[in-house]
């Protein structure tokens, strides 16, 4: 199976009480296979970020798929995950590390930036997890 995982994490003050939306779609069907939206409590929008990439990795991992896209409005994290840029962070390594070793259980994993208004799933289901939290 070939998944796209729509991600987006955030945090209201930075850090402040933060939540992730994650929808996975099959990708040859483009029919919605999961939603998923958290309350994280209090940490910072990168990591909110990787939480909901990790989430969705997770969720493919165990739904058996092959192969992955990942679709995120966060440059930083597509860059970083890409390896255009270097993860300087020590907080952020432990979540790159942890999104590499779940990569590693996929054929093939695409990390592909978007920009906001075209992730607006994954962005309500993040912000009402930040809502449920307040």
């Amino acid at each position: 199976m070939h998944c796209i995982i729509r991600t987006d994490g955030g945090a209201r003050g930075n850090p402040g009480p933060a939540g992730i939306g994650v929808v996975i779609e099959n990708a040859e069907t483009g029919e919605v296979v999961e939603t998923h939206s958290r309350f994280l409590g209090k940490t910072t929008n990168n990591q909110a970020e990787y939480k909901a990439v990790i989430l969705g990795l997770e969720r493919c991992v165990a739904l058996g798929a092959t192969q992955v896209e990942v679709v995120a409005d966060s440059e930083l994290l597509i860059k970083q995950a890409n390896g255009e840029y270097r993860v300087k962070n020590p907080d952020l390594q432990t979540r790159y590390r942890e999104l590499k070793g779940l990569q590693a259980k996929f054929d093939r994993v695409v990390f592909r930036h978007v920009r906001r208004e075209q992730n607006k799933a994954a962005d309500a289901l993040a912000n009402e997890a930040m809502d449920r939290g307040a």
